[in-house]
């Protein structure tokens, strides 16, 4: 039997798991928070003199201390070093950084951020590493239940951080298959979606990416079950994320992992290649 990275072996709501590693996210922007304040009120600075010194607003200052929003790396290291903390708000900088994600994607976050390899199916949206900043603005918009304007702020943030991967060194070898139809699903409206053609273009042409796109037409599917992301680690773990409402999993048993395997190279045979792939894309960008 599968058994999800992280989690007891006995079944686990996902509502449950959600809402307690929820808690968790926002425990450690209070904790971080609190700690930020005494820091300040120590160095016998105000929120206006502080935030003048840092380049941050009074509001915002405010925030990072109520654990309302998830401060930036580069303002904790500037913190730390304009408080005189000794490391200590840095040594919260990784779980803080934890935070700006929704509960059940932190741990696939952590170790999509480590991969060495990389390989996405995507059947509903461009994924959030191809994403451009209004594309993903415009689905964190659409999200039902309605999120605040302050957590789709923060959300975008959080996923155009995740776009580093492609710079890293070493370079981590990445592919992605994407349904034709989310190509001609103009989210967002039409300035939008060229703006992500345009963007998907550029990322295709990245020695370490390869993008293929699965044609409408085509008489045979390996992925009918739905999206998936295959990870390798550092040390050659193989790891398998299967995202679905409320019950996300990161999978490490070789059964169900070797089964996404099998069918994500299926997928790669029966898309168009890259070369052709591309030259689809630029022809849908010429349509927009």
């Amino acid at each position: 039997m599968s058994e999800p990275v992280g989690l007891a072996a006995e079944e686990e709501s996902g509502t449950e798991a959600d809402e307690r590693e929820a808690e968790a996210g926002s425990g450690i922007l209070r904790v971080f928070g609190r700690q930020l304040k005494r820091f300040r009120v120590r160095a016998g600075l105000e929120r206006a003199e502080f935030g003048s010194m840092t380049g941050y607003s009074v509001s915002t200052i405010a925030a990072y201390e109520q654990g309302r929003r998830v401060p930036p790396p580069k303002f904790i290291d500037q913190t730390d070093e304009v408080l005189d903390a000794g490391g200590v708000l840095q040594e919260m900088k990784e779980e803080v950084a934890r935070a700006q994600y929704p509960a059940f994607f932190r741990d696939a976050a952590r170790l999509e951020a480590e991969a060495v390899e990389l390989h996405v199916y995507d059947t509903h949206l461009i994924n959030g590493l191809l994403q451009t900043e209004e594309y993903a603005r415009a689905v964190f918009t659409m999200r039902r239940p309605l999120l605040s304007d302050e957590t789709i702020d923060q959300r975008v943030v959080a996923r155009l951080a995740r776009q580093e991967i492609f710079a890293r060194s070493p370079m981590p070898t990445i592919s992605f298959v994407i349904e034709e139809s989310v190509l001609t699903r103009p989210l967002g409206g039409e300035d939008v979606m060229r703006g992500q053609l345009e963007q998907l273009l550029l990322c295709g042409h990245r020695r370490n990416v390869e993008i293929q796109v699965m044609p409408n037409k085509r008489d045979e599917h390996a992925g009918l079950a739905g999206p998936f992301t295959l990870i390798e680690t550092q040390d050659a773990r193989r790891i398998a994320y299967v995202e679905a409402y409320k019950h996300s999993r990161l999978y490490t048993d070789r059964g169900t992992v070797r089964e996404l395997e099998e069918q994500y190279g299926l997928l790669r045979a029966q898309a168009l290649t890259p070369r052709e792939s591309l030259t689809l894309i630029q022809k849908l960008l010429g349509e927009t």
